[in-house]
């Protein structure tokens, strides 16, 4: 036998086909044996439709301190504010 390259080795193997199994089926974390929802996944769930509700209408302006007009109002004023700003950075800058 000669070899070309000692680095590599033959390998001997057959193919084993395997055997059908059937598939284990693990419960949720969140639920029992039974399928029964533990009580911690229950209150998650419901905390979570709580905030996605309260962050819903926010988004909509019907609820908490503030309505659209007076957000539509601050955002006027901040950006002025930020025109105001640039123009006299602006100014100073050509003074120099």
């Amino acid at each position: 036998m000669t070899e070309k390259n000692p680095d590599k080795e033959i390998l001997d193997a057959e193919i084993v086909e395997e055997s059908p199994t059937a598939p284990i089926e693990v419960p949720e974390p969140d639920y029992s044996e039974g399928g029964v929802p533990s009580f911690d996944h229950v209150r998650d769930r419901i905390e979570q439709r709580y905030t996605t509700s309260l962050g819903s209408t926010e988004l909509a302006g019907l609820g908490g301190k503030e309505d659209v007009a007076s957000l539509d109002k601050k955002i006027a004023d901040r950006d002025k504010a930020a025109k105001d700003k640039l123009a006299e950075i602006r100014r100073a800058m050509r003074e120099q």
